[in-house]
């Protein structure tokens, strides 16, 4: 099979804006109180930008490129909420769009939003149950922030015709700086948030996964992790890799969080850009 996997895809803001139906612009940041501010920004450098524009625009040649490579699965992180909840979260920034105009996930033909990440939840609960429910009625499979803490670790499972699944389990680390409060418990909607990263939470991985895995599954194990904007792999992360890989078994690791391609010392590497990946 061959996946396509994104790292962080953003489509808030100004992308919202400048789509048919956008949410209501404002902004909660210090530094930016409109996102028509970020509109202004890109026309400064850019010149000016018709609108509204068609939901496909926002894909630019990212399109030709996945007609080249015709993946049997496109599975991107999701770090925009799609709701139009005005219960934001005091935290610096927050991401949101509106449902309507979520049909540009559909226009790249994305199969899978894995969900486990510091913006989910920027618009509050009804904010990710909105999301929830407009990417369920885009027919996206969502792996996975949810209502529980059972929903929240629940995988995705992808059934590719003529060649058979694959399952795409999403979780996130503190690292990234997601709040403890985001954790999904019995009660409340939240994140699949790891505790840390030590063999009894990759034996619990591997116990979930070992639950729905069948022969010859594709398992991807997408991990929000590490802050933005570093190079750097800690060792630890590199140790908790290989032990999925090794005891799970998983078949890739897709990191992400850092919004740049990481280098890696080893043939199993976790992935923080947008890249195709075969198997």
């Amino acid at each position: 099979m061959r996946l396509f996997l994104s790292g962080d895809v953003m489509p808030g803001r100004g992308i919202d804006q400048i789509l048919p139906q956008p949410c209501d612009p404002a902004l909660h940041e210090s530094h930016m109180q409109s996102a028509l501010g970020y509109v202004a920004l890109a026309e400064a450098a850019n010149g000016p930008i018709r609108r509204p524009v068609d939901p496909a625009y926002i894909c630019g040649a990212a399109l030709d490129e996945l007609r080249k490579l015709r993946p049997d699965a496109r599975i991107v992180n999701l770090e925009t909420s799609i709701t139009r909840s005005d219960d934001w979260a005091a935290k610096g920034i927050n991401y949101r769009m509106s449902a309507q105009n979520a049909v540009c996930l559909s226009a790249a033909a994305i199969d899978c939003c894995v969900l486990a990440n510091n913006h989910v939840l920027d618009w509050g609960q009804a904010g990710l149950r909105e999301t929830l429910a407009s990417l369920a009625g885009l027919q996206i499979k969502t792996a996975r922030a949810g209502p529980s803490s059972e929903e929240a670790v629940a995988a995705a499972i992808l059934n590719i015709a003529g060649k058979g699944r694959i399952i795409v389990s999403s979780m996130a680390s503190a690292t990234s700086g997601i709040p403890g409060s985001w954790s999904a418990t019995a009660v409340s909607v939240g994140v699949n948030l790891l505790p840390d990263l030590s063999p009894a939470t990759i034996q619990t991985i591997a116990e979930q996964i070992l639950r729905v895995r069948r022969p010859h599954n594709v398992i991807v194990v997408s991990i929000y992790w590490g802050p933005n904007w570093g190079y750097e792999i800690p060792d630890q992360q590199r140790r908790f890799a290989h032990a999925l890989i090794d005891n799970a078994p998983v078949s890739v690791i897709h990191g992400h969080s850092s919004h740049h391609a990481k280098a890696s010392r080893s043939t199993v590497t976790a992935l923080s850009c947008m890249a195709a990946a075969t198997s």
